[in-house]
């Protein structure tokens, strides 16, 4: 054996029992030229066992704090969702108030095509019919044949009837002549007597039914086509 060879091997038997401190951990492992492959082997075994503690108590620690703070987070969020719950009922009551208050302005006590005069609704048409069929028509929409209650309706329909033309109003005397009856069978009242024009009723060729005619009442036939005037309460606007 040459004396490079001899040096050599006093060299690999130098570290035969080399040591390593790993993690807190004596480890030693024996090479030689031929044992080279279980000195690595040997060394990976000791590095792997040393760091699996480390490895366990490291993921113990990030799981720990990762649900501490799942749970911070849930926690904290409990009032504010519970404020902002509250806040957003307040906001939708108040949106419903001003939206009770809108409709109540828009509200329409009466329907479309009809006017309103002290709680009361009614229907001015726009065709002609005979009495009766007038009746019949006011009643197919829920309503009379118009009925004067007061001084200030019966001014306000006839000027609105003057405009228009002769115009039927609920009052006959189909059932006994010169018994003035209106519609929902109730007597003419005396302190009315004073809308009749001047000579009438006077009955001429069987008058029995009552129009708006220029300033007042005139008695006229019931055959006749005439524009008529419904009449039916109004609905008031009530927020609910």
């Amino acid at each position: 054996m040459s004396d490079t060879t001899e040096a050599r091997m006093q060299q690999l038997g130098a570290v035969e029992e080399e040591e390593w401190m790993v993690s807190g951990t004596r480890c030693s492992s024996k090479s030689s030229r031929l044992q080279s492959k279980s000195g690595i082997k040997s060394l990976a075994g000791c590095l792997g066992h040393s760091q699996i503690p480390l490895v366990l108590q490291l993921f113990s620690f990030l799981f720990l704090a990762g649900l501490l703070l799942i749970v911070l987070v849930q926690v904290s969020k409990i009032p504010i969702s519970q404020g902002q719950s509250e806040s957003t009922q307040e906001k939708i009551s108040e949106q419903l108030t001003q939206l009770k208050t809108e409709l109540l302005r828009l509200c329409r006590p009466c329907p479309w095509d009809w006017t309103f005069l002290l709680g009361n609704c009614y229907f001015f048409s726009k065709s002609q019919r005979n009495w009766n069929n007038a009746v019949k028509a006011c009643q197919e929409v829920e309503a009379q044949l118009v009925i004067i209650e007061s001084d200030e309706e019966q001014t306000f329909l006839q000027q609105t009837s003057k405009a228009k033309g002769p115009t039927w109003l609920g009052l006959s005397d189909l059932k006994k002549e010169a018994t003035w009856l209106w519609v929902d069978g109730s007597s003419l009242s005396s302190r009315f007597q004073k809308y009749w024009n001047r000579g009438e009723p006077n009955n001429i060729g069987e008058e029995d039914c009552v129009e708006f005619a220029g300033d007042g009442w005139n008695d006229s036939k019931c055959e006749l086509q005439k524009f008529w005037v419904c009449k039916k309460s109004a609905v008031p606007c009530t927020a609910s």
